[in-house]
């Protein structure tokens, strides 16, 4: 019995404890409901924004008293080595954003999660939040102006660099500096100017100690030293990226490994020349000649992650094994064009088929000229399938009457000036389209000597001279569709191509390296007396160059059978340098 009362009465206890709780729960519940209710649409209690308080403020009261007492400052004032930097803030168009500022304080404890919003609402006759003001810059102006300040505060680092002196490697250790470490920087100007602070800035300046030290400066050396003489070449198509020794140093990170920097600034450049839009194809035939054409191409974006990839594993290669040379083929994400070649006309044009390219620096301006003009005479040309395509036939007369200006040329054993210098610029290029597509040659000629613009970008022999009726360059075109000649002209890189367009049928062309035997040395100079020119003017009208024979192989296969071969030999003279002496009266 005694133990039924006790039960009965701390029964009871316990339901008023229960009731004083619910009673409490109900009261906070009830203020909470009215604190909401008073504060609807408006900004709850203890919050500020640069320390202009808000509370109880609609967002657009809010904004008006930002406006009213929030004052831009005039300028920042940055403090370094003892010395302050006044930056206006004009100068990088600053601006406070009131409705956005007033905003972020309304928003604040209104994060659409209950309970956090809840405990942050409690708190709120408790707290005092200060934000900072939504603020409007121009990053690159307000970059340009700490730029400037970088350069007076900091004293710039030297990095370790090898280099080739007299063919030894010699490194610069590199040497300490400062920095401004930027990103700091830049969150104290934020808050500064969010919080319409007027106080200097300390400009945060960090060491920068980039040199070697011995055991780093010989292990740099002898890596260095693993590159000399060789080269890393990068190929898209017909484009030719080549590093040598020096430029392969800066690859190499000074405290080891590559220097990832270096290779994407180079794989950047290399981007902006390789990557391209898919381009649709253009063909207008009109008498008897595709008056424009423009050959149907995949879109190309270099994929830099599987570039690197290749670099560093061929740079490996080149310091760690006697290779000379390394080549990349530069990897491309493509993307096929809407119209092809092929689809928009019926003369089996689709594809390129051979590409010829020469260079000529250092031509006079009367042979540029005559180079356009003749290759001009070439482009939009078609050989139907069958047909014996004769150079000297489709470039016609050469004369001033049919555009030509004089340059040198070689006539009668003499290098004069004559109509047409440079045609052979044209002609050599088409040679080398033609060895390139794996067409049957039927005419070739070389020069009587080694002409150096011919060997400025190829070894000798690979040249074609003509000179009408003879001799003359012809090929036959023995594939089943008909070939289209298309030529371009360079003047910046002084570069002259020659494309061949048509359909593959699977031949691949051979051509060995050119083997230069019995070479000569040229005869003495040779000075001859000229009246025309002044008493102690000498004029050189012609240039040396070694005899030599030079003979390549040239073949080409289909299928596993060789349907076209034949060995081209080159007999060229030594020729020696011939000066003119003026014997005329002086001026």
């Amino acid at each position: 019995m005694l133990s039924y009362l006790l039960a009965m009465k701390f029964s009871r206890k316990k339901q008023k404890n229960l009731q004083k709780i619910l009673i409490s729960f109900t009261s906070v519940l009830v203020l909470f409901a009215a604190y909401n209710i008073a504060f609807a649409g408006r900004i709850f209690p203890g919050i500020s924004v640069a320390g202009i308080y808000l509370g109880g403020k609609t967002p657009e009261e809010a904004q008006s008293t930002l406006e009213k007492s929030l004052v831009p400052p005039a300028k920042l004032t940055l403090s370094a080595n003892g010395q302050n930097f006044d930056i206006e803030t004009g100068s990088f168009d600053f601006s406070y954003n009131f409705n956005e500022s007033a905003r972020a304080a309304y928003n604040l404890d209104r994060t659409g999660n209950i309970l956090a919003d809840f405990y942050c609402r409690s708190l709120g006759f408790f707290r005092h939040i200060n934000l900072g003001s939504r603020i409007n810059l121009n990053e690159d102006k307000l970059n340009s102006q700490i730029s400037v300040l970088a350069g007076q505060v900091t004293v710039d680092p030297i990095y370790p660099t090898a280099k080739l002196v007299g063919g030894n490697v010699v490194i610069d250790n590199g040497k300490k500096g400062t920095n401004l470490d930027n990103q700091l920087l830049r969150v104290e100007i934020g808050q500064n100017l969010a919080f319409a602070k007027t106080s200097p800035i300390n400009v945060p300046i960090v060491k920068v100690d980039p040199s070697l030290d011995t055991e780093q400066t010989n292990k740099f050396k002898e890596r260095a030293q693993n590159l000399v003489g060789k080269t890393l070449n990068l190929s898209f198509e017909f484009q030719r990226f080549s590093f040598s020794s020096e430029e392969l140093f800066k690859f190499l990170n000074p405290q080891g490994k590559y220097s990832t920097s270096a290779i994407e600034a180079e794989e950047e450049t290399i981007a902006k020349s390789v990557n391209r839009e898919p381009q649709d194809s253009v063909f207008v035939f009109q008498g008897g000649k595709v008056q424009e054409f423009k050959p149907s191409k995949d879109g190309a974006k270099v994929d830099i992650s599987a570039l690197e990839t290749r670099v560093v594993g061929n740079l490996q290669t080149l310091e760690s094994t006697d290779a000379k040379t390394a080549s990349v083929d530069i990897p491309v994400v493509t993307t096929p064009p809407e119209i092809k070649t092929g689809d928009i006309n019926n003369l089996g044009i689709k594809e390129l088929i051979g590409r010829g390219s020469s260079l000529f620096f250092h031509s006079i301006p009367g042979r540029i000229h005559n180079i356009v003009l003749a290759s001009s005479r070439f482009n939009g040309v078609l050989v139907k399938p069958g047909d014996t395509f004769s150079f000297n036939d489709v470039l016609g007369d050469v004369s001033p009457y049919t555009g030509y200006k004089q340059a040198y040329i070689i006539k009668d054993g003499k290098t004069v000036l004559g109509d047409g210098g440079g045609v052979c610029q044209v002609s050599t290029t088409l040679f080398r389209a033609i060895l390139n597509a794996g067409l049957p040659i039927a005419e070739r000629a070389a020069h009587a000597y080694r002409v150096g613009y011919y060997e400025q970008d190829s070894p000798p022999g690979l040249d074609a001279t003509v000179y009408s009726p003879s001799p003359d360059l012809k090929f036959k075109n023995d594939t089943p569709g008909y070939i289209l000649i298309q030529t371009s002209v360079d003047l910046n890189t002084m570069n002259l191509v020659f494309e061949l367009y048509g359909t593959k049928d699977s031949r691949v062309a051979t051509v060995t390296k050119p083997i230069i035997t019995n070479q000569s040395p040229p005869p003495p100079d040779l000075y001859q007396d000229d009246p025309t020119l002044p008493t102690g003017t000498v004029k050189q009208v012609d240039f040396t160059a070694w005899g030599a024979t030079v003979t390549f192989n040239y073949s080409v296969e289909r299928g596993g059978e060789t349907i076209y071969q034949k060995t081209f030999v080159s007999n060229f003279r030594p020729w020696q340098a011939v000066y003119l002496r003026g014997t005329g009266p002086a001026n």
